[in-house]
């Protein structure tokens, strides 16, 4: 393994100038982050959407919250499931080609489908963390494999409606979620399969470069499937974007957490 390069050259190839959450993208990106983790906000909303909150805030049961949260989705933006009461002269309910849970199903599926470019573009907007893998390695915001992911970013979000936004409410109920589910904690043990061993360190410790929005799993037998050299990953619960038991309905797959990327210390278990 060859010596972590130079972390502030390394978190200006990682990470964009501007995000909408509370925490600076280097900062967010960086090993500091990792060893003194904060909760994150996206901005704005808490308020703009404060009626899901003021509902889930008095709700104690963990699978009520979930049935909240899917009633409020499907109304507020208009979702084929949306129980909305009939109006002779209403506008019919829309069928956007895409919706927050096409995405996960997508996501699930295949990362590098054209709905994970939708998910790691939404990564850059909020949080200011650069796709650096999309099928290809990108290398720049201004290369031609930019352009490409680019491209099938906008097949994946062509005529829906606010997907951001539902992305944003889906990540501020995951927090929500976990922040009730492990009240005494700020990290989970996930594990991450792939071919090749972290090629750095840090302070005898292997270091691994995640995506900005990448996939582990909370069973190291998951993460082998994956490639045979796993590595355990201490990731902040604030990290956390979802997980395949967050929505129970139909979003089971292998134990999958969406992690933000940047720089993690790793311990290497196969």
């Amino acid at each position: 393994m060859q010596p972590l390069p130079e972390e502030r050259q390394l978190l200006a190839e990682l990470t964009l100038p501007i995000n909408r959450c509370n925490v600076p993208a280097p900062v967010l990106a960086s090993l500091i982050f990792q060893e003194h983790p904060i909760q994150l906000q996206l901005d704005g909303v808490e308020t703009f959407y404060s009626e899901l909150f003021d509902r889930l805030v008095v709700c104690r049961d963990a699978r009520l919250r979930v049935d909240i949260f899917n009633d409020y989705m499907a109304v507020r933006f208009r979702l084929p499931e949306a129980k909305l009461a009939h109006r002779p002269d209403a506008d019919p309910v829309p069928r956007p080609q895409s919706n927050y849970r096409k995405l996960l199903l997508g996501w699930l599926f295949d990362s590098d489908s054209d709905a994970g470019a939708a998910w790691r573009q939404w990564v850059e907007s909020r949080f200011g963390l650069r796709t650096i893998y999309h099928h290809e390695l990108i290398s720049a915001p201004e290369s031609d494999a930019y352009i490409r992911y680019m491209q099938a970013c906008v097949r994946s979000t062509y005529q829906t409606n606010e997907l951001a936004s539902q992305l944003d409410l889906l990540y501020s109920f995951c927090q929500y979620q976990l922040v009730h589910q492990y009240p005494e904690q700020q990290y989970l043990t996930l594990y991450r399969g792939s071919s090749e061993s972290p090629r750095y360190h840090y302070q005898q410790h292997p270091v691994l470069i995640l995506n900005n929005l990448s996939s582990c799993s909370s069973d190291v037998d998951e993460a082998y499937r994956f490639g045979p050299r796993v590595v355990e990953l201490q990731v902040p619960l604030s990290k956390i974007v979802c997980f395949d038991a967050l929505l129970p309905r139909g979003l089971n797959g292998e134990q999958e957490y969406m992690v933000l990327g940047g720089i993690y210390k790793a311990k290497q278990v196969w």
